[in-house]
């Protein structure tokens, strides 16, 4: 298995990462996915989500959320949250990643990236040298195409898991 579909770290949740330590770490940007990566697919901004942004900007981060969506679901969840936004991303395609890189004023040494899909989310932020975090997704019921990537997602995760076993 390529290394570019591995994360640097597999978590619960987006909602369950000690931001502060990475703050502390040197990291200035966050880069996020949004669908099953803060909210289930579709669903609004939520109290959790807006929570979240606010505590990041006291922390001090810069914020992008990148998604493969359409312009209309994007800003309305963004205009919710307080962040700038890429829609139409094109992830995997590294180029999306930069542009958000560049809104933030970060470089890859000290930008995250937060997302719920290796083959879209994971692999562009490793093309990119980003640190990568992969959660896992907030709602099982997914699109027909997500469903199927979700296989050979579990197939990674299996060789990923076992790397990380062998580097312990």
């Amino acid at each position: 298995m390529g290394n570019f579909l591995y994360p640097d770290e597999y978590l619960q949740s987006a909602y369950q990462i000690d931001y502060a330590a990475f703050y502390q770490k040197g990291f200035r940007g966050i880069i996020f996915d949004i669908d099953n990566t803060l909210v289930p697919h579709g669903a609004p901004a939520d109290k959790r989500a807006v929570s979240l942004f606010v505590r990041l900007r006291e922390l001090g981060f810069s914020c992008v959320l990148l998604s493969n969506n359409k312009e209309p679901r994007v800003k309305l969840f963004c205009d919710k949250v307080g962040a700038d936004y890429i829609f139409k991303a094109n992830k995997p395609k590294p180029s999306a990643y930069r542009r958000a890189m560049e809104r933030m004023h970060t470089g890859r040494e000290n930008t995250l990236f937060i997302g719920d899909q290796i083959f879209t989310d994971v692999a562009g932020a490793n093309l990119c040298g980003i640190y990568s975090i992969l959660v896992k997704p907030i709602h099982p019921k997914e699109e027909i195409q997500i469903v199927l990537k979700r296989y050979l997602e579990k197939i990674v995760l299996y060789f990923y898991r076992k790397k990380q076993k062998e580097d312990v």
